[in-house]
């Protein structure tokens, strides 16, 4: 499936003014784990410096549904950048339309054709449906 299949989708780059939107999905998705102020201050160090990561967004007529959030970092014995897919996270009603899949193909898409060594994304053994993807 490719970004052209699916209808009224579209996956960008998040911006800065994108914040307003991503913020509730945000803090709704990592509820327990994080505090306002500092997601805030995550997401503003990439927007702001995209060396340090960069936020894909899904948009559907005009509404982030969901979003993927990469940092960069090094693998010292190769010497070259790896990307660590921090979060992906598509709002519920939204994932059977493949959304999610889409997102980690334009991680993927983005840190080969950026040169990067490898991205690694790590998700709980319960979490059956993040598994699916890696398949």
């Amino acid at each position: 499936m490719t970004v052209e299949q699916l209808k009224n989708i579209k996956i960008r780059k998040a911006a800065k003014q994108d914040l307003s939107q991503l913020l509730p999905i945000m803090l709704n998705y990592v509820i327990d784990f994080t505090d306002e102020k500092m997601l805030i201050h995550s997401l503003n160090e990439i927007y702001n410096d995209s060396t340090k990561g960069l936020q894909f967004v899904a948009e559907k007529d005009n509404e982030i549904i969901g979003f993927a959030t990469l940092y960069f970092t090094y693998n010292n014995l190769e010497v070259k950048k790896i990307a660590v897919l921090h979060d992906l996270f598509v709002i519920p009603q939204y994932r059977k339309e493949k959304v999610e899949q889409i997102l980690f193909e334009t991680c993927l898409k983005f840190i080969r054709e950026n040169d990067f060594l490898y991205m690694v994304w790590e998700t709980a053994q319960s979490n059956g449906n993040a598994q699916k993807i890696y398949k």
